[in-house]
């Protein structure tokens, strides 16, 4: 299959992907799915639909009653990013492991690193050292941003080259809470391409090739 010119200055993502032989027949015939050339996921998600419904509208809403607007939700995504690109050195196509349950600032979390033009590597918060060690094997990631109360197994883990950023604890100097308050709330989202790889799953302790 001819794939469009990526974005990503890590290619990665692109080096490992399948021969064309066993690719599937792909196809965009139907009106919403002729996407753009370029097409940056969490700007299409999150921006448009902000722009859309109003920066006030509810988005997120946790367990604890912590709620977030849309423009919540866009500011926070955005100093993510800024920290992941201004901070931790992160360029397109870098692949960063994400481990946390859901809250919103798991998904501020994911989005940044979509709008950065990384490739997130999405874990459940349940796998363990030797799950967690297969993935960082796979995936290759050199930067998580992980929960802090969920740090234990994922430095067990013992990820080559592994750089764990924390999150949700406020009092902590370097953690991602702190790192990201400091910074605007404007970011540019990376113009990738519409089928550069945007994320990585893994839901079980079985995995493959990125896909």
């Amino acid at each position: 299959m001819q794939l469009s010119p990526s974005a990503h200055t890590d290619t990665f993502c692109r080096d490992s992907l399948p021969p064309d032989a066993l690719w599937p027949e792909l196809s965009f015939t139907l009106p919403g799915l002729r996407y753009p050339a370029r097409l940056n996921a969490a700007a299409e998600l999150l921006d448009a639909t902000g722009d859309a419904r109003g920066g006030g509208r509810p988005c997120l809403l946790a367990a604890d009653g912590d709620g977030w607007s849309y423009g919540d939700l866009i500011r926070i995504s955005n100093q993510v990013a800024r920290v992941l690109t201004e901070e931790l050195g992160l360029v397109p196509g870098n692949r960063v492991l994400l481990r946390g349950p859901n809250n919103p600032w798991l998904a501020a979390c994911w989005l940044g690193v979509l709008k950065a033009g990384g490739v997130a590597v999405t874990t459940m918060a349940l796998l363990r050292a030797g799950e967690l060690s297969t993935i960082g094997q796979v995936a290759r990631p050199r930067l998580a941003l992980c929960d802090h109360r969920f740090t234990a197994d994922l430095e067990a883990a013992d990820v080559p080259d592994l750089r764990i950023v924390g999150y949700g604890d406020a009092g902590a100097e370097e953690d991602l809470t702190r790192r990201a308050a400091r910074m605007p709330g404007g970011f540019e989202a990376v113009a990738t391409a519409a089928d550069d790889v945007a994320m990585i799953a893994f839901t079980s302790g079985t995995t493959g090739r990125p896909k």
